[in-house]
């Protein structure tokens, strides 16, 4: 996706046998020439352990990680079977397999968006903002990806311009809850309290909202001394108001995972993009 947008917006911007699916898994790991200092053989290792260990999501693991054995080059098969890595906990092996597919399909926003993402999950915040500026253009951008182009921004500390990155996907789908939850953390990351209550007030009452955005708003009322009503998290259960920031950040980076949802669905780092 490449856009030139870093400190404007864009214009108008069953199961099978387990040791079948770790074998599967290994050959696959061990055939993976990555840049990374991953360690294959410990890789594999607990990669193993993850998958016997079961879960309903195992045959298409399986099924993904002979795909990409058979052909590395497939960008299909090389963005599912970074999925299943990540969904096994090999978060860092998932970006080496990411990183040479988009070696060898430079162009491919697809590949593109889910290294990127793959990047900010593991916290490269910067590199992750460089990629996605490559998954999509001005002519024709993506929210989900300026979403967490603006989530990792404010990881940086660069709020301001995070807040015109989530500006301009509310452009593209205004009331978006995903966003707007986004945006409400950048604004207490840049202690604009009240008006983070306001944005993440505005998120609570869309139809489309989960549980994170009540917590994130029981969160900000928690951060200015008031007990969240109406279905928040009660002041006891979050962190102490001294470590705000810290949780703050730690709240955005958790919160962008993504989990369960598609990769063309997924925005991309938890302040969590839809």
């Amino acid at each position: 996706m490449t856009c030139s947008i870093r400190s404007k917006p864009m214009a108008g911007v069953e199961r099978f046998a387990p040791v079948m699916l770790v074998g599967a898994l290994a050959v696959a790991l061990a055939g993976c020439n990555t840049t990374q200092s991953a360690q294959p053989a410990q890789t594999t290792a607990a990669l193993a352990v993850a998958v016997a260990g079961g879960g309903a999501d195992r045959p298409s693991a399986l099924a993904w990680a002979e795909r990409y054995h058979a052909n590395p080059n497939d960008p299909e098969a090389v963005v599912n079977y970074a999925r299943a890595l990540r969904a096994y906990g090999q978060r860092a092996q998932a970006v080496a397999v990411l990183e040479q597919a988009s070696i060898q399909n430079p162009k491919h926003r697809g590949l593109l968006g889910a290294y990127g993402r793959a990047l900010a999950e593991i916290g490269n915040y910067k590199r992750a903002f460089d990629v996605l500026d490559h998954a999509h253009t001005p002519a024709d951008p993506d929210w989900r990806i300026l979403s967490v182009q603006g989530a990792a921004l404010d990881q940086m500390g660069r709020h301001d311009e995070a807040q015109r990155y989530y500006a301009t996907a509310l452009r593209i789908v205004p009331d978006e809850p995903s966003v707007l939850s986004n945006l409400g953390l950048s604004y207490a990351l840049s202690k604009d309290l009240v008006r983070a209550e306001a944005t993440l007030r505005r998120a609570a009452v869309q139809s489309r909202v989960d549980s994170r955005v009540q917590e994130n708003l029981a969160l900000v009322m928690d951060l200015q001394g008031r007990a969240a009503g109406g279905g928040g998290l009660a002041r006891a259960d979050l962190p102490a108001a001294e470590a705000n920031v810290a949780y703050l950040r730690q709240v955005m980076a958790q919160q962008n995972g993504w989990k369960g949802q598609p990769e063309s669905q997924k925005p991309v780092l938890r302040a969590e993009g839809s």
